[in-house]
């Protein structure tokens, strides 16, 4: 009755209230998602024809970079043409980001600070129609692991949000998003005993977070013989959902796991569906594509809603692998066959606790001024290593920030020290890694 309740009443009072359309969307979303590949391949070509003439006539980095490479809007007649036009680097948002701001859009956006599994801090701005059309990307995403809109919600995730707005966000998340939170920056024995209890309490019909929380959650269950949680849904996202985590995730909850990927700058840019068998590529909000023209790669993404920032042609980071197989789930929408790389380490603090790379993220390399890029390495227990390419705005202040942020962190006898770099180094896969823990592995299992 709750969830009924829920779906039909509150959600669609919020809506109105706050003038939001994502429940009109979300229909949409719904119907168009089984249209053939050829009808959403079409759609794809008209957003992304709409997106490129306003970031020609509004955004200076495009107008420049492009009318320099001798490439023009009107050059696009099909979605392969796009590899004409250049490339936009993590570099060249963080060092020119007001030359990606639409000078037309003068209506309300959101401003989101992320530095990803990167270490590279970057402030994104999306309009709220953009940011509408998103979440209802998402939720049509979440539907597809089970769960249904008014089903309450269980969060294995960092920070969670709710809690920057007070008492209204308290407000709005036990009267409209019904969640339970396990915060992943303090992933302690206790913590997560809390969590398990409040969510045989409470029932939710999703479980949602970062895989390998996921992973500790379950196999925290699983160690205990819990065996009566059965959400309706289970979406992984943030990190590889690798096979032998999976296992145990949906042998321990009765539920199949549904794999998510997606990153900060553009939000959700794929999702398993029923069949999981690679990931549906949300495709009315985002076109993707290797970078060489090949299956396999570097990503590039193009997201075809944001108009107060538009990123166009962005290197995000990440590798994968394209298909041109189509799902048996009879949706048009294309496939990712597979996500390579993008897994933080977990740092294990003095008192035993867990903390997750990409939680970290938003305690370290978004609040340190005069940092291009951070590493965090933990070479023991009790000593970090931070690997920090400085911009000219590095200095003293800087200095103070780290001690502040290892000492509310980690605690007193945290150690740490600061190493200058030019670069930070890649792994062999091509990939950067955020958080990198020499302890945190053995101290997983032992707090399992």
């Amino acid at each position: 009755m709750l969830d009924f309740l829920n779906r039909h009443v509150v959600q669609p009072i919020y809506a109105a209230k706050a003038g939001s359309r994502h429940l009109q969307y979300l229909r949409t979303l719904r119907r168009t998602q089984f249209d053939p590949p050829e009808i959403v391949r079409a759609r794809q070509l008209a957003a992304l024809q709409a997106i490129l003439r306003h970031a020609f006539d509004t955004v200076p980095f495009y107008r420049a970079a492009w009318t320099a490479a001798g490439v023009h809007p009107n050059d696009v007649k099909d979605l392969a043409d796009l590899r004409q036009f250049p490339i936009v680097t993590k570099t060249d948002l963080r060092t020119r980001a007001a030359e990606f701001h639409s000078e037309a859009y003068r209506g309300p956006y959101v401003t989101k600070r992320t530095s990803g599994s990167t270490g590279v801090p970057l402030t994104i701005r999306l309009d709220e129609p953009g940011k509408q059309w998103k979440y209802a990307g998402t939720l049509r995403g979440d539907e597809w692991s089970g769960w249904r809109l008014g089903q309450r919600v269980a969060k294995v995730w960092g920070n969670p949000e709710y809690r920057h707005f007070g008492l209204k966000g308290r407000l709005r998340n036990a009267l409209l998003e019904r969640a339970v939170h396990l915060d992943t920056v303090r992933l302690t024995d206790g913590r997560m005993r809390e969590f398990v209890t409040a969510i045989r309490r409470h029932r939710p019909g999703l479980l949602f977070g970062h895989a390998h929380s996921l992973y500790l959650i379950a196999d925290r269950l699983k160690k205990q013989g819990i065996d009566d949680v059965r959400p309706n849904g289970i979406v992984s996202t943030a990190m590889p959902l690798h096979d032998w985590q999976r296992k145990t995730i949906e042998e321990v909850f009765g539920t199949k796991a549904t794999d998510r990927y997606g990153c900060e700058e553009t939000s959700l840019i794929a999702g398993e569906c029923e069949v999981h068998r690679g990931l549906h590529v949300n495709a009315d909000s985002v076109h993707v594509e290797v970078e060489s023209g090949e299956s396999t790669g570097p990503l590039l993404v193009t997201d075809l809603c944001n108009r107060a920032m538009p990123l166009i042609r962005y290197r995000n980071g990440d590798h994968v692998t394209l298909t041109d197989r189509a799902c048996s789930c009879s949706r048009g929408l294309p496939l990712i066959e597979k996500v390579e790389g993008r897994d933080a380490d977990y740092v294990v603090t003095p008192t035993g606790s867990l903390i997750s790379g990409i939680s970290l993220t938003e305690n370290f390399a978004c609040l340190i001024e005069g940092t291009a890029q951070v590493q965090i390495v933990q070479e023991a227990v009790t000593h970090l290593r931070l690997r920090i390419v400085p911009s000219e705005a590095f200095g003293v202040d800087s200095r103070r920030q780290i001690a502040r942020l290892v000492g509310d962190t980690f605690g007193p006898t945290m150690r740490h020290e600061i190493e200058l770099v030019d670069a930070i180094p890649q792994e062999p896969g091509g990939k950067y890694r955020f958080c990198i823990s020499k302890v945190a592995p053995a101290a997983a299992r032992a707090l399992r």
